[in-house]
Order: C-alpha cells, then sequence, then structure tokens
C-alpha cells in the first residue's frame, strides 16, 4: 500500500466510486468481476471506519465498542480487518437483536451487527454501491447519494399540483423481512460476478439473530440495521421500479422512499389500473401488500387526503392576490409526526430524574432537535401546527420549572419561562 493512499483515503474513495460508477453507466449490461481487493485496500477500510465511527452506534454480540477500539489502536483493527479479508478467514457473527418499544405496545426489532461486521459492510458499500447507483430510477429516494426526502416530497407536491388526483398510497407488509434471498441474489448477480463479494454478501444474509442466546436464521428477508441493509433492499425493490417504467409510466407517477412508495395518477381509472400493476409485481416479488393500509386516495375534493414520509398532502382552496379560487398541493406534518415530537420532549422533561438537570442542559439537548424538525416539516401550511408544538414545548419546561422549584402551580411560572427561554437561547419551530 503506498503512503499517497493512506494520506488520503476519502479522495480516493470518491474517485474509485467515480471510476466505477462511470463504468457502470457506460454499459448497462457490464458485470463487475474484480472488486473483492478493493474492498480490502487499507484506504478503503480506514474510510470506512471513519464513517461508522462518526455514525457512532452500541456494540454487536462480542461486546466490542468503538470507544474499545480506539483504545486498542484504529490503526490495529483496520489492519486485522485487511488481514481476515485478504487471507479469507472473515466470517460475520449474528445480528444482536435489541428491541424499541412503540406507541401501540409492540415493539419494532432493530438489529446490532458487531462494530468490525459494520466496518467490513461499510467498505463493501463503498466499492459496490456506486455500480447499482447507475441502475436504480429517478423515482427511488430512500438511502441514496445526494438524495433525500425533502426531494421525493417535493416531486409529489409538483406531480399532485399537474392534475394529480388520485393517488395509490402502497404499505409493503413486512418489506425487509420478508425478501427472498435468492431472487435477491440473482439481482445483485446481475451486475457483480465477483465470487468472493456475493459469498461475502450471502454470508451477512445467512449470518443470523442472536436472541436469547439462542441464534436464528431464516431463507427470508435482509440484515437489519448493518450498513449494507438499505443497499440490498433498495437492489431488490429498483425490479419494481424497472417493471414500472416500463408497463406503468403512462398512467402514474411513482415516487419511491426504500420500502414507502406512491403513484399519482390523473383519474380514477388510472388508479385502478395502477393498483392492479402493483398488485401483479409485488406477487413477482414475493411480497404483500398491507389490505387496509394500501388504499387509493381521492385529492381533487379536498376531502381526502394521504400521510408520506411524515407530512400529510391535502389539495386545498387557496387565492391568488387578484382573488381567483384554486386548488393546490399542502402539505404539512402528520398526526403520527407530532405524537412522536411531544413525545420526544416528554420523555426528557416529564420524568422526576430530570429534575436536577439545569434548564440550560435541557436547552442544549433540545435546541438540535428543534432545529432538525424545524428543518424538515416546516412549510408555508404548517405554521399553525408548529406553533401549538412550541405552545407544549414551553408549557413542559414550565411544568418541569415549577417542579424543580416545588411550586404547586405551574401556569405562574409561565411568564418566567418565557423569559428564561429567550435569554437562554432556546430554539422554536416557528
Amino acid at each position: 500500500m503506498n503512503a499517497k493512499r493512506l494520506t488520503k483515503p476519502k479522495e480516493n474513495v470518491q474517485q474509485l466510486q467515480e471510476k466505477l460508477g462511470h463504468a457502470a453507466k457506460e454499459s448497462k449490461k457490464r458485470r463487475f468481476h474484480a472488486l473483492y481487493d478493493k474492498v480490502y485496500r487499507l484506504d478503503i477500510l480506514w474510510e470506512a471506519w471513519r464513517k461508522v465511527r462518526a455514525n457512532k452506534g452500541s456494540a454487536g454480540i462480542d461486546g466490542e465498542t468503538l470507544a474499545d477500539i480506539e483504545k486498542q489502536g484504529e490503526m490495529f483493527f483496520v489492519h486485522e480487518c485487511h488481514r481476515l479479508l485478504k487471507e479469507g478467514n472473515y466470517h460475520p457473527q449474528p445480528v444482536k437483536r435489541h428491541y424499541i418499544p412503540k406507541k401501540d405496545g409492540k415493539q419494532r426489532p432493530l438489529g446490532i451487527p458487531t462494530v468490525r461486521d459494520r466496518v467490513i459492510q461499510m467498505a463493501t458499500k463503498l466499492v459496490n454501491e456506486p455500480i447499482f447507483e447507475a441502475d436504480f430510477q429517478e423515482t427511488s429516494f430512500g438511502f441514496r447519494p445526494k438524495r433525500s426526502a425533502k426531494q421525493a416530497l417535493e416531486r409529489i407536491r409538483k406531480t399532485c399540483n399537474r392534475k394529480g388526483n388520485w393517488v395509490v398510497d402502497v404499505d409493503i407488509q413486512g418489506y425487509f423481512y420478508n425478501i427472498n434471498q435468492e431472487k435477491l441474489m440473482k439481482l445483485v448477480e446481475m451486475r457483480i460476478s465477483d465470487r468472493r463479494i456475493l459469498k461475502l454478501a450471502r454470508k451477512w444474509l445467512g449470518a443470523g439473530v442472536m436472541e436469547e442466546g439462542n441464534v436464528r436464521r431464516s431463507d427470508l428477508g435482509t440484515p437489519q440495521g448493518g450498513v449494507i441493509s438499505p443497499l440490498l433492499p433498495n437492489i431488490y425493490l429498483n425490479y419494481f421500479d424497472l417493471l414500472w417504467e416500463r408497463h406503468g409510466n403512462t398512467v402514474g407517477e411513482l415516487t419511491c422512499y426504500a420500502d414507502d412508495l406512491v403513484v399519482i395518477c390523473k383519474t380514477r381509472k388510472d388508479a385502478d389500473w395502477a393498483f392492479q400493476l402493483i398488485q401483479a409485481i409485488m406477487q413477482l416479488l414475493e411480497l404483500t401488500l398491507h389490505p387496509t393500509k394500501t388504499r387509493i386516495v381521492g385529492l381533487w375534493t379536498g376531502e381526502e387526503g394521504f400521510d408520506f414520509l411524515g407530512m400529510h398532502h391535502r389539495k386545498t382552496k387557496d387565492e391568488t392576490s387578484k382573488g381567483q379560487v384554486y386548488y393546490t398541493t399542502q402539505q404539512w406534518l402528520c398526526r403520527k409526526a407530532g405524537e412522536r415530537i411531544r413525545e420526544v420532549v416528554k420523555e426528557r422533561l416529564a420524568p422526576p430524574s430530570m429534575r436536577h438537570k439545569s434548564f440550560q442542559e435541557h436547552v442544549e439537548y433540545l435546541n438540535p432537535k428543534i432545529q432538525g424538525w424545524r428543518n424538515y416539516y416546516y412549510t408555508a401550511y404548517s405554521q399553525k401546527k408548529m406553533a401549538k408544538l412550541d405552545w407544549y414545548i414551553l408549557q413542559r419546561l414550565t411544568r418541569w420549572y415549577a417542579k424543580k422549584r416545588q411550586r404547586s402551580r405551574w401556569m405562574s411560572t409561565l411568564r418566567e419561562m418565557k423569559s428564561l427561554s429567550t435569554r437562554g437561547g432556546l430554539k422554536t419551530l416557528l
């Protein structure tokens, strides 16, 4: 490994990605066969480690944390990954199962791979992602470089305003857990012929989940929580995007964000036909549409709307400066998004254990979150909802302050809290 590569890993990765992406675009049928040696290049692995470290995250089943690796020596860790891959002795460990409680009482399963597995997955993703990016459609926005949920929302708003009056709102039932692994690997093999890369992918798919001391393996689904997790499902659903481009593009405009997708049509007839085509393609992929969450929504009367990526979309009447009435698509944060924001604030400020914290500590915790919520959810049509959330945050802070000061009536503390919030630099959603 020459010294120049190790001093500029980020630039080297970008150059390699540009080269691979260009080659993939030049020939849509080209299969890449010499990739594995790039995955274990020290500069690639070093950049992979840097990205995994920046993403933070906890330890997998081996208990090894990011801090442990930093303490032992980062360069030693990267060289060890290099050696294991080069010698063919790398074997991923099962993913640690962790559950996050949901509001409805159910639990959302989350997978936590080991740090080593995350780094090697990241290196593999850095090398392989540009190849598949060349094939992904313009309709897809989820977990892709230089693409975002905000761009997907803007596409939907513009499509609805171009006489898009009917929406097929699609919910795929348990998408990530029901992907057919054999079909997924066939789609991967259409671009990758390097047997060692394919073997790596199969190892991750078959690594299984460690839960209560037992390892469970399945022929369905992709590894959750891993760095490679978003790329593999995107490859699988790209088959849907391609078939839609071929057979459904004339009846409706598709917008996808991972497993969330909507098709916007001009007429009810088009929407019905689109629904049938979606069902047919999903059957080919061995996926099932949720029977109650998948529906056709009529926007043209303004009586119905739909939720997508945390925003509610609805056509409502508006007026020009000359008083002319017209319908336009408005977007504001959906009910569930508002509830989630309230939950985050309440979980921080309501517990008695939080009373020993200072006001400034709460501000430092809340401000980045408030800024993030504002950046994503603020629109000209969400101002009333944002104002209500601002009031909720102020109210929660006032309740916290009153209990900290052992005051029985929190409303009498409201004016003091408003002043304290202004002086303390608390951000607002409006």
